[in-house]
C-alpha cells in the first residue's frame, strides 16, 4: 500500500489523528524499538483521545452555556447559603439516570449560573447532552410559542 493511498483512506474514514500522526509516530517507533502492537496502540489511543475531545467540544457548544465555569473556581466563602456538600453530590451526576432535573433557585448574585454551568460542564465531560437555559429564557420561549399557537408542540 502506498503512502498516498493510506493518506486518502485515513481522510476518507475521517481518522484525522491517524492521518496526521502515523508517519512521525512510525519514526518514533523505529527509533525506540516499539512492537507493531505498541505502535498501533499508541495511534489508536491518540485517535480515541482526539475524538473524545471533539465530542466534548460539540456537547459544550450545543449546551449553549453563557460562559464556561468550573466548580473549582466557585467562591464558597460568600454567600454562605450555598450547600457545598449538596452541590458536590450533584457532580456525581446521579440525577441523570433518574431523569431528574436540577434547578437552582435564589436571589441575584449567589452563584446559580456559575453552579449550573459547572454542573452542565461536568455532564458534558461525562458524555451527556446538556441544554442550558435560564428561567427568563424559558418564559420568553413559552410566551412566544403561546402567541404563535405552538405551545403544545413546544
Amino acid at each position: 500500500m502506498t503512502a498516498q493511498r493510506l493518506q486518502e483512506q485515513l481522510q476518507a474514514m475521517r481518522l484525522n489523528y491517524l492521518h496526521e500522526h502515523y508517519a512521525p509516530l512510525a519514526t518514533d517507533a523505529a527509533h525506540k524499538h516499539w512492537t507493531h502492537v505498541d505502535y498501533l496502540a499508541r495511534l489508536i489511543d491518540g485517535e480515541t483521545g482526539a475524538r473524545y475531545q471533539r465530542a466534548v467540544q460539540r456537547r459544550i457548544a450545543v449546551a449553549r452555556f453563557p460562559t464556561i465555569k468550573l466548580l473549582e473556581d466557585f467562591q464558597w466563602t460568600w454567600p454562605k447559603k450555598n450547600n457545598r456538600a449538596q452541590v458536590q453530590n450533584l457532580l456525581r451526576l446521579a440525577f441523570i439516570p433518574d431523569q431528574a432535573n436540577v434547578i437552582f433557585v435564589g436571589g441575584v448574585g449567589i452563584g446559580k449560573t456559575h453552579l449550573a454551568s459547572a454542573l452542565g460542564h461536568a455532564a458534558c465531560l461525562a458524555g451527556h447532552s446538556v441544554g442550558f437555559t435560564t428561567a427568563v429564557d424559558i418564559i420568553n420561549t413559552l410566551t412566544a410559542a403561546q402567541i404563535n399557537h405552538r405551545l403544545k408542540t413546544l
